[in-house]
C-alpha cells in the first residue's frame, strides 16, 4: 500500500466513508434546505424520520431540494450515521446513478486499476478509469500521490492522455470519485536510507523556505535541513546563506519512513563524505 493509504488519519477517513446500506425511503417534507423521509422498514415496523442534508441530496447543481424530490415521492438512500437526538442521516446522492454505484461499491482499496488521463490540474489528476460508465470521470489522483519525487505541479508527472496503473486509495459512493495513488505501485526510494543515519553525503539544494532547505540525497529522496542548522544568526531567509543548485555536505541525522521524512544536520568542519549523492 502506499505511504498515503498507511496514514492513520487518512485510514479513519476511508472507514467513515465506507458505503453503508441502502434504505428506500419516502419524501415527506422539507426542513429548510434538509430533506425529511420516512423509513417505515425498520425492525420495529414502526415508521422513523430520517434526513437528508442539502449537500447529500444530490450532484446534480440545485439551489433547493424541492427542485428535485416532492413530497410523497419514493426513493433510495444510502445510509450515513446517526447524529444528535440520534436521528439518522442519508445521502441521496450516493444512489441517484445505480448504474455508476454500481462501479464504485465493485472497487476496493488495494485493488490496482488502470485508465486514461483526463485533465492536470495544480491539485491533482483526473483519470477516465477502464469499466467505469459511460460520460463520467470517477478516478483522481492527488498530488502527493504522483510520485515519490518532489513536484510542483502534477504536469511534470504525468499528462493527458496517457495511460497510467495505480493501486486503489478509496472509493466514495457520495462523490462518485475513486482515489487512486501511482506511487503505490512503486519503491519506495527511502526504504535504502533505513539505516543510514550518522552518513555524511552531498547533494544540491532543491527549494529554500523561511525555516530551511531541501537537499536531494538520491533520486526521489530529499532530505530537510532546518535554519538553525545554517546559522546561529538571525536572519530573515535561509537564500541570505545559500542559493538553489548550491551543493552541501550535510550528515542523516533520522530517516522517518512512516512520514517519508528525512532530517538533516551541517556536517562537521572535517567530515568526509561518506556516501555520493547517487546512492
Amino acid at each position: 500500500m502506499s505511504e498515503s493509504a498507511a496514514d492513520p488519519r487518512l485510514q479513519s477517513l476511508i472507514n467513515r466513508i465506507q458505503p453503508g446500506p441502502v434504505r428506500k425511503v419516502k419524501v415527506i417534507g422539507f426542513d429548510g434546505s434538509d430533506v425529511l423521509v420516512s423509513l417505515a422498514d425498520t425492525e420495529e415496523g414502526i415508521a422513523e424520520v430520517g434526513r437528508i442534508p442539502q449537500h447529500e441530496a444530490s450532484m446534480r447543481r440545485f439551489d433547493h431540494p424541492s427542485e428535485i424530490f416532492s413530497v410523497g415521492q419514493e426513493i433510495e438512500a444510502e445510509e450515513l450515521e446517526r447524529w444528535r437526538g440520534g436521528q439518522l442521516h442519508l445521502s441521496a446522492r450516493a444512489c441517484e446513478n445505480p448504474e455508476l454505484r454500481s462501479f464504485l461499491v465493485g472497487i476496493q482499496p488495494g485493488q490496482v486499476l488502470s485508465g486514461t488521463v483526463s485533465a492536470v490540474h495544480n491539485f491533482g489528476v483526473f483519470v477516465h478509469l477502464d469499466g467505469e460508465p459511460d460520460g463520467l470521470c470517477t478516478g483522481f489522483i492527488r498530488v502527493p500521490d504522483l510520485s515519490w519525487s518532489w513536484i510542483n505541479h502534477a504536469s511534470e508527472a504525468v499528462e493527458v492522455g496517457q495511460r497510467v496503473t495505480g493501486e486503489v486509495i478509496m472509493s466514495e459512493t457520495r462523490q462518485g470519485q475513486v482515489t487512486v495513488s501511482l506511487k503505490a505501485l512503486l519503491e519506495n526510494p527511502l526504504i535504502r536510507f533505513a539505516d543510514r543515519a550518522g552518513r555524511v553525503v552531498r547533494g544540491p539544494i532543491t527549494k529554500i523556505i523561511p525555516f530551511g532547505v531541501f537537499v536531494r540525497l538520491a533520486d526521489g529522496v530529499e532530505g530537510f535541513l532546518h535554519l538553525s542548522e545554517l546559522t546561529e544568526e538571525p536572519v530573515e531567509s535561509p537564500d541570505q546563506l545559500v542559493s538553489e543548485g548550491e551543493v552541501i555536505t550535510v550528515r542523516i541525522a533520522e530517516v522517518d519512513l512512516q512520514r517519508h521524512r528525512v532530517s538533516l544536520q551541517m556536517a562537521l568542519t572535517g567530515e568526509g563524505v561518506q556516501e555520493s549523492r547517487s546512492v
